[in-house]
C-alpha cells in the first residue's frame, strides 16, 4: 500500500471510529516495527518524525523507507512531520512526499503562532495536505525541548486560532505530559470545553504516559489523534542495553536491530489495539 494522505486517513478514522496512532520513527528499524506492528493490529496510524529527528536523516530518506515498509501491507499509514520547527522544515517534508505536517510555533507569542502557522497551512493545503498546529505548552521534555511550566489551552481562544491559523488538527495542553519523567493529569472537563468550540479534530500529545481508560474516555471529545513517542524508544534502546548488561563485548548489531525491532512492532501492535478498545 503506498502512504496515504492525511484528510484521507482522518475521514476513514472518523467514519469508522478509530483514535489514530501516530508513532515516532528515527531510523529503519523504528519505521519497519511502526509498520509491522500496525499491520497486525489492523489498525490505521500515522509514522512520524519530527524536526529533531531529522539531524539523523533526510525526508526523503525517511519517505522511501516508510514505502518500502507498506509495500507487503495494507493497512492506511500516512507520514506526518511531528513538532516541525520552521516553514523550511514543513517545505521539506511536504516536497519529499510527507502527507500531513505539524508546525509547531507554541513557543511564540500569539498573534506570531497564528501568522507562523498560517503561512505553512497555505502552503500545505496547496499539496492538499493537512496541518497540525498546537495552542497551550505541554509540559515535560520533547527530545531535546523541556518546557518546565504548563499553559493549557485556552478555549476562549480556540476559535479565533483555528479559524485565523486555517489549520486542520489541532494539538491541545490539557494536563498531557511528554516524556516518562512526569505523571500526566488529564483535565478532561477542559478537553471538553475545547472540543465544544474547536472547529477540527484534536490531538493528543505525550500518549506514552496517559492511562488508557483516560484516553478511551477522552476519545468523545472530538479527538481524532494521539502521539506515541517515549515508550517505544525505551523499547528500542532496552534491548541493546540489557544486551551489554548480560555482556559488555556484545557486538552482533544484526541480531540485536532485529530483536529491537520485533519488541517495538509488538508494543505498537499493543498500543495500537488498546487504543480502539470496544467500550
Amino acid at each position: 500500500m503506498k502512504i496515504v494522505n492525511g484528510f484521507d486517513l482522518i475521514k476513514y478514522a472518523k467514519s469508522n471510529c478509530y483514535i489514530l496512532p501516530a508513532f515516532n520513527t528515527t531510523n529503519l528499524e523504528m519505521t519497519n516495527a511502526i509498520v509491522q506492528g500496525l499491520a497486525r493490529a489492523n489498525i490505521p496510524g500515522f509514522i512520524q518524525i519530527s524536526s529533531n529527528n531529522l539531524r539523523l536523516s533526510h525526508p526523503k530518506v525517511i519517505t522511501y523507507l516508510t514505502n518500502k515498509a507498506l509495500e507487503k501491507v495494507d493497512v492506511p499509514i500516512a507520514l506526518h512531520l511531528d513538532h516541525g520547527r520552521s516553514f523550511e522544515d514543513v517545505k521539506a517534508c511536504v516536497d519529499a512526499g510527507f502527507t500531513s505536517i505539524m508546525i509547531d510555533a507554541s513557543h511564540l507569542e500569539y498573534e506570531d503562532n497564528i501568522k507562523l502557522v498560517r503561512k505553512c497551512a497555505d502552503y500545505c493545503h496547496f499539496y492538499n495536505i493537512p496541518l497540525e498546529a498546537e495552542l497551550g505548552t505541554i509540559k515535560g521534555k520533547e527530545e531535546d525541548i523541556a518546557h518546565g511550566d504548563t499553559d493549557k489551552t485556552n478555549p476562549a481562544l480556540v476559535f479565533d486560532f483555528v479559524s485565523r491559523a486555517n489549520c486542520d488538527l489541532l494539538a491541545v495542553a490539557v494536563g498531557n505530559v511528554h516524556g516518562l519523567d512526569l505523571e500526566p493529569e488529564l483535565d478532561l472537563p477542559l478537553l471538553e470545553k475545547i472540543s465544544q468550540v474547536c472547529p477540527v479534530p484534536l490531538v493528543l500529545h505525550g500518549g506514552s504516559g496517559i492511562p488508557k481508560e483516560a484516553i478511551l474516555a477522552a476519545k468523545k471529545f472530538n479527538l481524532v489523534k494521539i502521539n506515541i513517542a517515549s515508550e517505544l524508544r525505551r523499547k528500542f534502546i532496552s534491548v541493546f542495553g540489557e544486551a551489554y548488561q548480560e555482556d559488555t563485548n556484545a557486538h552482533d548489531l544484526i541480531s540485536l536491530s532485529i530483536e529491537a525491532q520485533e519488541e517495538v512492532a509488538s508494543l505498537v501492535e499493543e498500543k495500537a489495539l488498546g487504543l480502539n478498545e470496544k467500550r
